[in-house]
């Protein structure tokens, strides 16, 4: 299984899946695309196998892969501060992968009826869709 994990910023929420993922199971194959390349070093950091940096990085990668995983906003133009391109938000959109994206109520995206959780919380719940995912994949 190869998931893509996308973030911005300062990366904070993609390196903390991306740990999350490998301690779930070191033989996924993660690959991290950062907005920026703060984001992107944080990811490697962190473990995954792959990691590079941009829109074109977005939109290749988001056709490669089994699951993408990140902050909701990675479906929303402009978002996160103007780092998700329109180009990423289709990519991610129009993907054939399974999308497991954690609520972030940052950016003027409010995501309502979504519980006030901790951060680590929403990594622990997105590992558990990741390995409903796998399961159901029968892998």
């Amino acid at each position: 299984m190869r998931v893509l994990i996308i973030d911005g910023q300062g990366g904070g929420l993609g390196r903390q899946l991306v740990t999350a993922v490998k301690e779930y199971d070191q033989d996924i194959e993660v690959l991290a695309v950062g907005t920026n390349s703060a984001a992107t070093n944080a990811m490697l950091k962190a473990g995954a196998d792959q990691a590079a940096t941009g829109e074109n990085s977005v939109v290749v990668a988001s056709e490669r892969v089994d699951v993408i995983m990140g902050p909701v906003g990675i479906v929303i133009a402009d978002s996160m501060l103007g780092e998700i391109t329109p180009r990423m938000a289709v990519a991610v959109g129009q993907s054939r992968a399974k999308r497991i994206l954690i609520p972030v109520n940052l950016c003027d995206n409010i995501v309502v009826g979504v519980s006030d959780v901790s951060m680590g919380k929403n990594v622990q719940n997105a590992i558990e869709s990741l390995k409903k995912s796998f399961d159901s994949d029968g892998n």
